[in-house]
């Protein structure tokens, strides 16, 4: 049977530290100036899904056969995962206009690249690779840029290395990882002390090395795509509620993948569009996995006016458009149910919190302070120099909403301390705003938006990019 492990610590690692910016001068570039007030009108895609472009790329570089995928992003952060494989001998053809070809090696078909495998700020890639390496006969190292070296990483160290991994990080438990070959893996049950996506599917993808049964208890739903895909690429998985399960030894089979539009790159569209008068658009294509639909339920709980057509499946993932139209917004109390299923889109959120009537409490979201940036602290910081009342929690914030008035934000320059999110967010706050919004360190939007101010201008924002 195998060995059950239980953390007795909910939160052993301190929030990620809020840079400032003068302390990277090479964060300052570019940047984004966004005219204030406008609509937002038409037709758009937003790039692929993120968490499924990488996760194509791993299970298709160790699957049997040919992986075919298509609407992959063409993101730094999928990138670096793609490169990883390459460097690790799978061939691989593309991206070309988000096409893809894996040429999978199979399960035991990785070799040793010889050379550090560099993450960027893909915190993804940094931690689901751990796992995955974990079973190798080489030893690997994992590096990331200055962001991603400063995020924790114990979180997913620690249970491997109850599985039996070797993995070696900073005293501060950060990267770079240092991964050695062992022996073999063993499979643990884990039950997380923290609802998080990366962490389980590290352990699983360790666990198709492992001996015996791995299974990953989580205290709340988190995004399933590893799971989704590893049943659509015909590894046999046991899954309950709250629950999933493997055995190690199985083998992938190559399938074609059409990764859908990225529900947390449409979220910025979702709010502006609800928050600016006279807005209408239709996001096509987006990825409605349950797993991810957060932010529709706290718009909607908000009343936001955002309407599902065509819901369809593709490959393994529900897909439909969504029609936004503008809606008076109120203050709620974010349901605790909601938090781990939108915690990458709270920052486009709090855009939307400012716009509404009332009082909006966020609490039971530790894990926004381990993101790219504390992204409590450093939303609340950028709200607070746009004019609006915002109350940092241990666990959350809390945001007092200004209503309908046109000019809900004041002009002025705020920091994203590097992070994407971050920066998108506060170009749709000033669709209401009474004077230009100037965000500085936005060099990472393209980690999971290539040409989001392009796009972003096409619909209607009055956004510049700027290098500082």
């Amino acid at each position: 049977m195998s060995p059950s492990i239980t953390p007795s610590s909910r939160a052993t690692e301190p929030a990620a530290p809020v840079s400032t910016p003068a302390s990277n001068p090479a964060s300052r570039q570019p940047r984004f100036v966004v005219a204030p007030g406008g609509t937002l009108r038409g037709q758009l895609r937003v790039p692929g899904d993120k968490s499924i472009s990488h996760r194509a790329i791993m299970l298709g570089a160790i699957a049997d056969g040919v992986t075919e995928i298509s609407g992959f992003l063409e993101g730094a952060d999928a990138l670096a995962t793609l490169a990883a494989f390459r460097a690790m001998g799978v061939v691989i053809d593309g991206p070309d206009r988000g096409r893809v070809r894996v040429m999978g090696a199979g399960l035991e078909g990785l070799r040793d690249p010889g050379l550090a495998l560099a993450m960027g700020n893909s915190g993804t890639s940094m931690r689901l690779l751990s796992g995955l390496l974990s079973g190798q006969r080489f030893a690997t190292t994992l590096t990331g840029d200055a962001s991603l070296s400063r995020r924790p990483m114990r979180r997913v160290t620690e249970p491997l290395r109850a599985m039996g991994a070797e993995i070696e990080t900073t005293s501060a438990g950060t990267a770079p990882l240092v991964v050695r070959p062992v022996a073999n893996l063993h499979g643990i049950h884990y039950r997380m002390p923290v609802a998080s996506a990366q962490v389980k599917s590290s352990l699983l993808l360790a666990g198709l090395y492992a001996t015996g049964e791995t299974c990953v208890t989580e205290p709340a739903p988190t995004r399933d795509h590893t799971e989704r895909m590893l049943t659509a690429f015909g590894y046999p998985l046991e899954r309950t509620p709250g629950r999933v399960c493997l055995h190690g030894g199985g083998r992938l089979r190559a399938i074609p993948i059409a990764v859908p539009a990225d529900i947390s790159s449409a979220a910025f569209f979702l709010v502006g569009a609800s928050i600016a008068p006279g807005s209408e658009l239709l996001l096509q294509g987006v990825g409605l996995n349950p797993t991810r639909i957060g932010v529709i339920n706290i718009l909607r709980a908000m009343g936001a006016d955002i309407g599902v057509e065509g819901l369809r499946e593709e490959g393994a993932e529900p897909v439909a458009d969504l029609r936004v139209r503008p809606a008076p917004l109120r203050g709620i109390e974010i349901p605790a149910d909601q938090v781990p299923l939108a915690i990458d889109e709270f920052p486009a959120l709090f855009i939307a919190a400012a716009c509404a009537e009332g009082e909006t409490l966020l609490t039971g979201a530790e894990e926004l302070r381990v993101k790219e940036s504390d992204r409590i602290a450093v939303m609340a910081e950028g709200l607070t120099a746009l004019g609006i009342r915002a109350e940092v929690l241990p666990d959350g914030i809390r945001i007092v909403g200004r209503g309908q008035r046109p000019d809900v934000f004041t002009g002025g320059r705020v920091h994203s301390h590097d992070d994407h999110r971050i920066a998108m967010s506060f170009a749709m706050a000033a669709l209401r705003a009474s004077g230009p919004v100037e965000i500085e360190d936005c060099a990472n939007v393209d980690t999971s938006f290539p040409g989001f101010a392009a796009l972003a201008a096409g619909a209607g924002l009055g956004i510049v990019e700027e290098a500082a």
